[in-house]
């Protein structure tokens, strides 16, 4: 059975995370999300070709789709041209022709499906992704006065400081320093090259490689890019004192989250100066600072 993969219908949405790189570089669990994808389509037992060498048989999957496998393999079984959607009618897969609508049949799944359209729905991935993770892998240094549990994988290179928690699942890339004291939980990600300093805390979180969270810190259901430095005391708002959804500007409009809690977007490069508060579905782009103690309330892109 053959798959191609088909390039993200707007990627520009997930700005700042897609505004240097492709959508399928973003990171997700530290291995960029096309891999991710590729891997699991091929040990499902697919064989992915090029768009070029699509033929009617093939399964097309925009890669902004995260897609349950079982619902995949059921489109793949059904004989003739047919287009798998979820619940609300996005569609998700389809085979038969080179556009969905051209398909005869539509299969609608209950599945755990959904479109990668907006930042927080990486953050919606890497929780998918990090809760399949069932065992522990520890190559680097972990000191005996931490406190690990759950699932939790370390790179090599790693050092692990006395007084800090990590409660699984969390993965940690390569040469990356935590702690001491720090507190890592949630399904977290945090990239090689990468230091999480004294006191700090990251909830629920994407960091990218080669960034660094200084002292008191706290990062929570947020997606920090790469080269980052957080000032020390730096810290993000991800719950409404209403308790309602949280929204977040999307090209001019207020676009609803449909989430509890939800933190900020940082692309590449942003350096925040000490104690700066970022209120929650805040987007930060490109390179861009903050003066010590600063409030952000909106956007800065």
């Amino acid at each position: 059975m053959q798959a191609t993969l088909l390039p993200p219908r707007n990627p520009a949405l997930c700005a700042p995370l897609t505004s240097n790189r492709d959508l399928g570089a973003c990171l997700i669990a530290n291995v960029p999300m096309r891999d991710l994808i590729s891997a699991e389509l091929r040990r499902a037992g697919l064989q992915l070709v090029d768009p070029a060498d699509a033929c009617e048989r093939t399964l097309r999957i925009p890669l902004d789709n995260w897609i349950d496998l079982g619902a995949l393999l059921l489109l793949g079984r059904t004989p003739h041209g047919a287009c798998l959607m979820d619940s609300d009618g996005n569609v998700l897969a389809w085979k038969g022709d080179d556009l969905p609508e051209n398909c005869g049949e539509k299969i609608v799944t209950e599945a755990n499906c959904f479109q990668i359209n907006y930042p927080w729905d990486l953050l919606r991935m890497n929780e998918e992704v990090l809760a399949m993770v069932d065992e522990t892998s520890l190559l680097g240094e972990v000191s005996h006065l931490a406190s690990l549990s759950g699932y939790v994988r370390i790179g090599s290179g790693s050092r692990i400081l006395p007084g800090t928690v990590i409660e699984g699942p969390v993965i940690i890339g390569q040469n990356s320093q935590i702690g001491p004291n720090a507190y890592i939980r949630g399904a977290t990600s945090i990239g090689s090259n990468c230091y999480v300093g004294n006191g700090a805390e990251v909830k629920n979180s994407i960091i990218y490689n080669n960034t660094y969270v200084s002292r008191q810190c706290y990062v929570g259901d947020s997606i920090i890019g790469t080269h980052v430095t957080l000032g020390a005391g730096t810290c993000t708002e991800n719950h409404r004192h209403d308790g309602r959804h949280h929204v977040s500007m999307i090209q001019g409009k207020s676009v609803n989250t449909g989430r509890l809690k939800f933190g900020a977007i940082l692309g590449d490069g942003v350096f925040t100066g000490v104690n700066t508060s970022i209120e929650a579905g805040v987007k930060i782009g490109i390179a861009r600072t903050t003066k010590p103690g600063s409030c952000i309330s909106k956007d800065l892109l």
